[in-house]
């Protein structure tokens, strides 16, 4: 897979007086070395690698607004970076430019736990921000997988295992410092729970993939740990069967927290990467959140309707350990799926439907898959009607590209019918484009343009990314 030579055809080389001038800003800072450039230039998506020309680690918001101003007197491109994590080619440097590396900026500024609230630099990643809170008894439940950093997380509007319970990126930032195309450091919100001043800025830039502004530093929501937690894995006679049970488990009110969907190829893929003994069946994997007796219930609950659909009695994981270990494997599906076949990347699908509709979505896509000559494990937070089919797909051969993105059509074409969305968590990116104009229609995205140019007239933001500028 190529990214498109329309973008590709606008890269040029920096002037060598602003590498003078931003190396002279940023000391050793700044790299042009092609080990870092190349790093920089991937993540997990099938594209390949589309390195920048120079790479700035920044270490504050004063640090982004002055490279967002020097690349703005220049007209360089300048694309955000956080961990590399994003899955449709987000971060590619497809026109050039800059490169500015957040990862530096990793520190947890405030927590206010009397207003359920924490405020942290673009760096920081979600793991690390448990890790430095958890002595207060509280925590950030959105959990994409990854160990992505926060800034990534606004900027895709990522959401993961625990959204069906706690929301999304969207519903848990509270405020956002942003750098804006000229340079200029705004501040979306304040700390308050709501708030009718103005436009909701925080909302435009959360879920902008970095096309709109440059997010430094977030306010972020945090809940009470639950006193309770337990997991357990239910396996089923079929797919279907596991999803009538979610849908049955969701339209009852039960407060779940998790509800992730494992095919048998996936949960083949699984035992052999984390040494898991699991039964090689579709499976459910709940996790409940409450007070002892209100997870005994909502498990109580769960298991009878899983019965109901031909359901195994529960596995239970009580214990933290082993907990862990039964998430960590979940989290590392992506990575085991791909050892499917060896050599491929996966072209992942990322489709969310209204949960009545779930069942008959994933039924014709097995349907789609089962037809085709490349393997497509199906997992996804089927609790909220978002699931993923990893279609593995050798990227040096055309016909295998082909047959993925012909299977990546229909299933976002059935998504659409739907009512439903192309993509659930991972965002537009290069990969998703045109499934934009399908869902949202021209005159919509052409407004998404419009925003694009008032806020970036010299589009320099993240180019060729989101949406297309004439």
């Amino acid at each position: 897979m190529n990214a498109p030579t329309s973008t590709t055809a606008l890269r040029k080389p920096l002037p060598t007086a602003f590498l003078t001038a931003l190396q002279a800003h940023f000391g050793e800072r700044c790299s042009t070395a092609a080990a870092v450039r190349e790093h920089h230039g991937r993540d997990e998506s099938p594209f390949p690698p589309t390195p920048p020309d120079a790479v700035v680690f920044a270490q504050s918001t004063e640090d982004v607004a002055a490279l967002v101003k020097l690349c703005a007197d220049w007209r360089v491109p300048v694309i955000a970076f956080g961990v590399g994590s994003s899955l449709e080619g987000h971060l590619l440097a497809i026109a050039g430019g800059v490169c500015v590396d957040l990862s530096q900026m990793n520190k947890v500024l405030a927590v206010n736990p009397e207003d359920l609230t924490v405020t942290v630099q673009a760096g920081v990643t979600r793991k690390q921000l448990n890790d430095e809170i958890k002595h207060t008894g509280f925590f950030f439940p959105i959990d994409p997988g990854a160990d992505a950093t926060i800034g990534g997380m606004v900027a895709t509007r990522a959401s993961g295992t625990n959204a069906v319970r706690y929301g999304t990126m969207r519903e848990n930032v509270l405020a956002l410092t942003v750098v804006a195309a000229e340079g200029k450091v705004i501040r979306t919100s304040r700390r308050a729970k709501k708030s009718s001043a103005g436009y909701d800025l925080t909302r435009l830039f959360v879920g902008s993939e970095g096309t709109l502004g440059i997010v430094t530093e977030i306010t972020l929501k945090v809940y009470p740990q639950p006193e309770a937690i337990s997991a357990a894995t239910c396996s089923f006679p079929s797919v279907d069967a596991a999803v009538k049970t979610t849908i049955a488990t969701i339209q009852l009110g039960v407060p779940i927290a998790r509800c992730e969907l494992l095919d048998a190829l996936t949960v083949k893929a699984v035992n052999a990467h984390s040494k898991l003994g699991l039964p090689e069946l579709p499976l459910l994997l709940f996790e409940f959140h409450g007070s002892p007796a209100s997870v005994r219930e909502q498990a109580e609950t769960v298991q009878q309707i899983a019965r109901e659909h031909g359901g195994q009695d529960f596995h239970w994981a009580t214990k933290p350990e082993e907990r862990s270990r039964l998430w960590t494997a979940r989290h590392n599906a992506y990575f085991a799926c791909l050892q499917l076949k060896p050599g491929a990347r996966s072209f992942t699908t990322d489709v969310c439907v209204p949960i009545s509709r779930l069942a008959e979505c994933i039924g014709e896509t097995i349907e789609d898959t089962a037809q085709s000559f490349l393997p497509a494990p199906i997992l996804g937070h089927v609790g909220d009607g978002n699931f993923h089919c990893a279609i593995l797909a050798n990227p040096d051969d055309p016909k295998e590209v082909d047959e993925a993105e012909r299977l990546n059509r229909r299933i976002v074409a059935r998504a659409l019918a739907m009512d439903g969305t192309c993509t659930g968590e991972h965002g537009i990116g290069l990969h998703k484009m045109d499934f934009l104009v399908e869902e949202h229609g021209t005159d919509a995205v052409e407004l998404m343009a419009r925003i694009k140019r008032a806020l970036d007239p010299l589009n320099i933001l993240n180019p060729g990314k989101v949406v297309r500028l004439q």
